[in-house]
């Protein structure tokens, strides 16, 4: 397409995630404009819009992306609901930034991968923001340059707070640890090959039926290990931490000690309570980062591929916490338009 001075993005849903980039995208991104919003709850639409200069409502999908000033779309409606809306998106041959999950399963992934294979070129880029967070960016070019020498172990910490109401345990894996599952990938440059979940006896402090902290072990197929424990109702707060084992060294990240304070007696810092805090200048970087490329015509960042290898990890990792034991990963040839 040709580079246009400012995108029109349509965003569909206006829940958290959605408002929350409607707002970065009026407030904090340069060369885009929030054209049109979307949401099956036409009063909230109608309310996110009257925020937004120029900006329409519309709880139609199909409808805003055949709109005259829509150029681009972002996806921050359920995961249930992403791969109509992709599939819609392509039709229109639209650019997409799409949140994770791509899809809830490894089915409808796939199925939204061979619809871009079809058009012969990239047209998504898949909301793994952790990859624009300037720790794990760090992390990342320091694996790169070898110094450390080959990844063995990958130690994963992901807690919250406390989990929503709706939240299961299948929901630790396919809505927590796809991070950590697209996280390893990207930082060890290996695709995960098996996984195995365990289940140490539940905090007191989950809600009853939820079988919560769990821990998490993937093999990769360049044989390094990358554990995650994904606990959701720790308490104190929102901490993701990451540390590379390497045959000359160690890596860690997350410790969130930017500030340490000293006064009566006591030291410490603050701990974020939930994601959005946490990874707020990660969206910024991403968003504005697809805008970009978006306006060359490019696409960049992780892709459908990288959304269909996590739900396939997910998959075997919620087969592996009902059935227990070991389950082996199923990924299809990866198609040459993903290298």
């Amino acid at each position: 397409m040709t580079e246009r001075a400012t995108l029109g993005v349509a965003v569909i849903g206006t829940g958290k995630m959605g408002a929350d980039h409607v707002r970065r995208l009026h407030e904090v991104v340069s060369g885009a404009r929030v054209s049109a919003v979307v949401d099956l709850d036409a009063e909230r639409a109608k309310q996110i819009a009257a925020r937004v200069d120029g900006c329409t409502a519309y709880t139609d999908p199909a409808s805003a992306m055949a709109a005259a000033d829509v150029d681009a779309v972002l996806i921050a409606s359920p995961g249930p609901a992403h791969e109509a809306a992709l599939l819609q998106a392509f039709e229109h041959d639209l650019p997409v930034l799409c949140e994770k999950p791509l899809t809830p399963d490894a089915a409808s992934a796939l199925r939204v991968v061979e619809a871009e294979r079809r058009l012969g070129h990239r047209r998504a880029q898949v909301g793994f923001m952790r990859r624009w967070d300037a720790e794990y960016m760090k992390l990342k070019s320091l694996l790169e340059t070898g110094q450390l020498g080959r990844p063995l172990m990958l130690h994963n910490r992901h807690r919250n707070a406390a989990s929503p109401p709706f939240f299961t345990s299948s929901m630790l894996i396919s809505d927590s640890v796809a991070h950590e599952a697209d996280a390893t990938r990207w930082l060890l440059g290996h695709e995960i090959t098996a996984v195995t979940v365990l289940r140490p006896t539940p905090s007191a402090n989950a809600p009853d039926d939820l079988q919560d902290p769990q821990f998490v072990v993937f093999e990769t197929d360049g044989g390094a290990l990358s554990d995650v424990e994904i606990f959701v109702n720790c308490g104190f707060g929102y901490q993701v931490q990451a540390e590379a084992v390497c045959e000359r060294g160690t890596a860690r990240i997350g410790d969130g000690h930017a500030m340490v304070t000293n006064m009566a007696g006591r030291w410490g810092g603050t701990i974020a309570q939930d994601f959005v805090e946490r990874f707020a200048e990660a969206y910024d970087r991403e968003v504005q980062a697809w805008v970009d490329a978006t306006r060359r015509g490019e696409v960049t960042g992780p892709g459908v591929w990288d959304g269909y290898a996590a739900a396939a990890v997910c998959e075997a990792g919620v087969r592996s916490l009902n059935e227990g034991g070991r389950v082996p990963v199923e990924l299809v040839e990866r198609p040459a338009l993903y290298g």
